[in-house]
Order: structure tokens, then C-alpha cells, then sequence
């Protein structure tokens, strides 16, 4: 039996936290990946915080439903990112399963926090204690966006979520949140490339294959 029910109100949330167990720190020299659409309707820079939601495929977008449960724009910012390319590939595609180079653009990003991150770890016990079990980085999408925005109503100094991508065999995620995740991001990354980049063809070509996903 699945046990993903309805978050606890926050005040109960916050008596469970365990701060030097439950917290994850990941230090500035941490390399995060990000992909993200850069044309299109929505497009984004390389450290937009997306402010409008919850989408139906985000999992832990911290913005309340609007009228009849539709996206919203709100004042929360979200920001998904993996710590390799496969794992972005595998969350950012996972509803087609198809890896469109071309169309809206988008690129993938790398880059270091300034300083460091602290997220609640879904990885450990903290969810059993706060009792949800490890579902809460698989089961559905309305239920753990219901938990992200009890968790930030209960720990609103956190920067986000250590979590298990569902789609790349249990490797870990990061959702950033903001405000405070706003001020981690440094001024230039690392690696900014569009995904049809030539250099990416085979890297992207192999992470594919794994996947079994379809590369355009």
C-alpha cells in the first residue's frame, strides 16, 4: 500500500525537523545541471526562476492552484536541476520521452552555487517521520505539490529539496526555491549550451540510449 497522504499542517512539520539529519548541505563547489527552454512562450534565462505554477509535470512547485486549479503566476520561484546531464535529460523529457533539440531552444547549463545550499533531505527518514514514505519523489504530482508548499510554509529559510529523480534510477535532484535560493546563483556559469550544440551529439546520443529515450 502506498502511504502519500496529505501533508500535516506546517506547525507540525516543524516540531519533526532534525536539523543535523535532515538537512542536506551542498557546498559552492557543488556543479549543478540545468535544462531549459530558452524560446518559445515561456522562455527562460539559465537562472529564471519560474514563478508560475503549479505545473501538472513539476513536482514540488511551491505556488498555489489557481482558479479551478490552474497554473498561476505567484510570488514563489522554482528551479529544477539535476547533478549530471542524464538525470536534467530524464526529469526535464520524461512525459514524451523525446529529446527535441530544436524547438524553444533548449540549452543546458552548469553551474556552482556562491554559497551554500541547505534542503531538506526527502532522501532519509524525514519523510517516514513526517509520515509520507519515499513515494514522496514518485507518487502524484497534486500530492507532493500539496507537501513543497506545506514544507516552505513550515521551513521558509530552506533553499529547496534534496529528492530522488523518479526517472534516473534514484539519483539526486534538486528543487531550489525563491526567495532565499535567489542569491546562490552565481553571476556566469560554467557551461551554457544549446542542446543541438555539435559537441553534445554524442553524450547526448549515449544518455539517450540508457534512457531509451528518442533523440531529434
Amino acid at each position: 500500500m502506498s502511504r502519500l497522504p496529505q501533508p500535516p499542517a506546517p506547525a507540525a512539520l516543524k516540531t519533526l525537523l532534525r536539523p543535523h539529519e535532515d538537512i542536506v548541505a551542498v557546498h559552492s563547489g557543488t556543479r549543478l545541471v540545468r535544462v531549459f527552454v530558452a524560446g518559445g512562450r515561456h522562455q527562460q534565462r539559465w537562472n529564471t526562476f519560474r514563478t508560475t505554477g503549479p505545473l501538472p509535470h513539476a513536482r514540488f512547485d511551491p505556488q498555489p492552484p489557481g482558479p479551478g486549479g490552474a497554473p498561476a503566476p505567484g510570488r514563489d520561484g522554482v528551479l529544477y536541476s539535476g547533478l549530471s546531464v542524464r538525470t536534467s535529460v530524464a526529469e526535464v523529457y520524461q512525459q514524451t520521452s523525446i529529446v527535441d533539440r530544436k524547438t524553444r531552444r533548449p540549452h543546458v547549463v552548469v553551474f556552482q552555487p556562491r554559497r551554500t545550499l541547505r534542503l531538506l533531505d526527502l532522501t532519509g527518514l524525514w519523510p517516514t517521520r513526517a509520515g509520507a514514505s519515499q513515494e514522496i519523489s514518485s507518487g502524484p504530482k497534486d500530492v507532493t505539490q500539496a507537501w513543497a508548499r506545506a514544507i516552505r510554509a513550515a521551513f521558509p529559510d530552506l533553499d529547496g529539496l534534496w529528492y530522488r529523480s523518479s526517472m534516473d534510477s534514484g539519483d539526486p535532484a534538486v528543487c531550489l526555491w525563491e526567495p532565499p535560493a535567489g542569491d546562490a546563483l552565481p553571476a556566469t556559469p560554467d557551461v551554457l549550451l544549446p542542446l543541438d550544440y555539435p559537441g553534445l551529439d554524442l553524450p547526448l546520443s549515449r544518455i539517450c540510449e540508457a534512457l531509451n529515450y528518442t533523440l531529434l
